[in-house]
């Protein structure tokens, strides 16, 4: 059955139709709107699904507004809506699923250095050589088995002084584990207690903002929030550091690509 023209109602036959805007036209029929020029399938402009030419293609026009106190603060109410909205998108996805991402050389080299830092052996011989021969030797025995239970060392801190340190030893011995990790640039155990972990960072060393949020993923490590400070880092590789966020006075390692230098 042949379409009616959109224009003159009449049937379109196959030879004299033209299928444009959703609709079927003759080609007679098929013109400007307000100039009546006959167009064709490479000159017309559709506006509401009505042929017109170039000449006459309507321009939409804007209105102006004046910026005021009431305009500015639904604008900036406006803006802050949708990063509230894109940061509770983030962290409701974060974690969830897979993107498709392309594998390059930058890439690849962070998933390299991430496997590496996962790896038990790879922690084992790091520790080694940052507390060194002389003050990693009586300290590795402890480091293993907190490693190996996954509890805290107060329990064998506790038991140790009646062997080896005077009775009043256990006053003092809190002093000298912290003059101890301050010695060795500020490292302190992943397994260490809260009262050591979290105590007042030093004022040297360099120090960093993060840039991203970041939640620890093992015990040697620390997390932070987007804009915390990071003091006293040093360089562990090209993928992570170590140091301590200033807010909260967790030590640990850190990856590299979520903070920039200050």
């Amino acid at each position: 059955m042949n379409p009616n023209c959109a224009r003159c109602g009449k049937i379109v036959y196959p030879t004299e139709k033209v299928n444009c805007l959703d609709k079927f036209w003759h080609k007679a029929c098929f013109h400007c709107e307000s100039c009546k020029m006959t167009l064709n399938m490479k000159n017309y402009k559709g506006y509401e699904k009505k042929p017109y030419c170039n000449a006459h293609y309507p321009k939409q026009s804007f209105t102006m507004v004046a910026d005021t106190p009431e305009n500015l603060r639904l604008k900036q109410q406006s803006e802050l809506q949708s990063q509230v909205r894109y940061k509770e998108e983030f962290e409701k996805n974060k974690g969830k699923g897979f993107s498709v991402v392309a594998d390059t050389p930058e890439l690849q080299r962070i998933k390299k250095t991430q496997d590496q830092i996962s790896n038990i052996k790879y922690h084992e011989e790091f520790e080694k050589s940052r507390m060194g021969p002389s003050g990693g030797e009586g300290l590795e025995p402890e480091r293993r088995d907190s490693q190996g239970s996954g509890s805290y060392r107060r329990p064998q801190e506790q038991q140790q002084p009646p062997h080896h340190i005077p009775t009043s030893a256990p006053v003092y011995q809190q002093p000298q584990q912290q003059q101890a990790a301050q010695s060795y640039g500020g490292y302190k155990e992943p397994a260490a207690p809260v009262s050591i972990q979290r105590s007042t960072p030093g004022g040297g060393g360099k120090r960093y903002r993060a840039v991203y949020d970041y939640s620890a993923a093992d015990e040697d490590e620390v997390s932070f929030q987007d804009g915390d400070t990071i003091v006293n880092v040093q360089q562990i590789d090209d993928g992570w550091m170590y140091g301590t966020v200033e807010r909260t006075g967790d030590t640990g390692m850190l990856p590299a690509n979520y903070v920039e230098a200050i």
